[in-house]
C-alpha cells in the first residue's frame, strides 16, 4: 500500500510522513491506556477496512511506536500496545490534538459519551506532570465497562507496570463533566461520584496529579 511522503527535510513533514496517514492517530489513540486485540481495534474504529488496519499497525510497529505481542496458549491472541517511545513521543501529540477538539465535543446531555472520551477528558488531558515528578505507580480506570491501564514514571504517563496502586470507577459522562461541566457545582458533583480503591496516600496522590480532588480548594 502506498503511503504519503512529503519529501521535505522539515520536522513537521517528517512527522507527518509517519503520523499523517488517515486512521493512524486514531489507532494510536485506541492504544492509550492498555493493550488491544485486533478485534478490539476493529470494533472501536468503525469504517476502517481490515487490510488498512493491518497495514497501519505494521507500519507503526516498523517505526517503533507500537509493540505486538503473541500471547501463549490457551489464549493464543495477538495484542498491540504503545511502545515506550510511543508513550513518550506520541502521547503529547495526542494530548495537543485532544485539547484542540475538547470544546468541540457535543454537550454531554445531548449525546452519549464513549468510555474513551471519558478517559481522554478526565484522565489524560488532566495529567499534571509538575505534580508527578516523584510518583512511580500504575493505575486502572474502569469506565462504563471498559478498562484502561497506565502508569506514571519519570514524571510522565507510560505503560502499566504490575498491579495498580489505585483503581478508579467512573462513568464517561462524569469524567467529561469534571472538565466541561457548565458550573463549578456540576463539576464537583461529578468528581464526587467517582470512586477510588487503594491506599489513602496513593489515592490522594492520584487525585492531585489528575485534578480529581473532592476539595474545591
Amino acid at each position: 500500500m502506498q503511503t504519503r511522503n512529503y519529501n521535505q527535510n522539515c520536522p513537521i513533514a517528517r512527522a507527518l510522513d509517519v503520523l499523517g496517514e488517515r486512521w493512524t492517530l486514531l489507532i494510536l489513540r485506541e492504544l492509550v491506556g492498555g493493550a488491544r486485540r485486533y478485534g478490539d481495534l476493529r470494533a472501536e474504529l468503525p469504517g476502517i477496512a481490515t487490510n488498512l488496519l493491518a497495514e497501519r499497525l505494521k507500519a507503526l510497529h516498523e517505526v517503533g511506536l507500537v509493540e505486538r505481542t503473541d500471547l501463549p496458549a490457551p489464549i493464543g491472541r495477538t495484542v498491540y500496545t504503545l511502545s515506550d517511545e510511543g508513550w513518550e513521543r506520541v502521547l503529547p501529540i495526542l494530548q495537543a490534538v485532544a485539547w484542540f477538539g475538547l470544546d468541540r465535543l457535543d454537550p454531554v446531555d445531548d449525546a452519549p459519551v464513549s468510555p474513551l472520551n471519558g478517559f481522554l477528558a478526565g484522565i489524560v488531558l488532566a495529567f499534571n506532570p509538575s505534580n508527578a515528578a516523584d510518583l512511580e505507580a500504575s493505575y486502572r480506570v474502569e469506565i462504563d465497562g471498559r478498562r484502561f491501564e497506565f502508569a506514571i514514571t519519570g514524571g510522565r504517563l507510560a505503560a502499566a507496570r504490575g498491579e495498580p496502586a489505585v483503581t478508579v470507577s467512573a462513568s464517561a459522562a462524569d469524567l467529561v463533566t469534571t472538565r466541561l461541566g457548565e458550573t463549578s457545582a456540576a463539576r464537583m458533583a461529578a468528581v464526587g461520584r467517582i470512586s477510588f480503591t487503594g491506599e489513602q496516600q496513593d489515592i490522594e496522590a492520584m487525585r492531585q496529579v489528575f485534578a480529581l480532588s473532592d476539595n474545591p480548594e
